[in-house]
């Protein structure tokens, strides 16, 4: 029990100095959950934590090795960063480090803005990065107009030896709707 409070206090203090791994949560289940997150405006980031505090989980942010910049994300312009990335299908934005403990999770929520209609091309870089086999993969997004189904459709299409579960679109949602959500 003492341990479990240690790690939580430490989690606390990692997060709060603006890190964004800790050692790993463990929800009711018995299962250590990884809340892992791209945000490009902050949309997706706070439903992240949000998701963290109901599940348990560890937060850990997907960051593009190069920030985008505001007009790196202007998506209708046909020369930004975000518009090239997306519509190229073999574009893997680099990204700063991994979980370096990936091995400790059993869950695993991968959260992303929904960019046309689907996830970012970094989401797909941090997929490949790291060994998914066996774990418990689950979707969130935020959007400003889509849906997560395709989103979805297109993660167990691209990735159809990992485990994925049904996605969660967290737009505006709070910590209990989450939790009710997830029963």
């Amino acid at each position: 029990m003492m341990k479990k409070i240690l790690a939580m206090i430490a989690g606390v203090a990692a997060l709060s100095c603006g890190q964004t791994q800790a050692e790993p949560s463990e929800p009711a289940n018995g299962g250590k959950v990884l809340v892992a997150y791209f945000s490009a405006t902050g949309t997706t980031e706070n439903a992240a934590k949000k998701l963290a505090e109901a599940t348990g989980g560890t937060l850990h942010a997907i960051t593009p090795k190069v920030p985008y910049s505001a007009a790196d994300l202007d998506w209708r312009d046909h020369k930004s960063r975000c518009y090239v990335e997306m519509h190229d299908p073999a574009s893997r934005p680099e990204i700063s480090g991994t979980v370096a403990n990936m091995t400790t999770y059993d869950t695993i929520y991968i959260g992303f803005p929904i960019w046309w209609d689907t996830y970012p091309s970094l989401i797909a870089t941090f997929i490949e990065a790291h060994q998914l086999q066996g774990k418990t993969l689950i979707p969130f997004a935020t959007s400003g107009g889509s849906g997560i189904g395709a989103s979805v459709a297109n993660l167990k299409k691209n990735y159809p030896t990992l485990t994925w579960k049904r996605g969660l679109l967290l737009n505006g949602v709070n910590v209990q709707q989450i939790r009710g959500m997830l029963k």
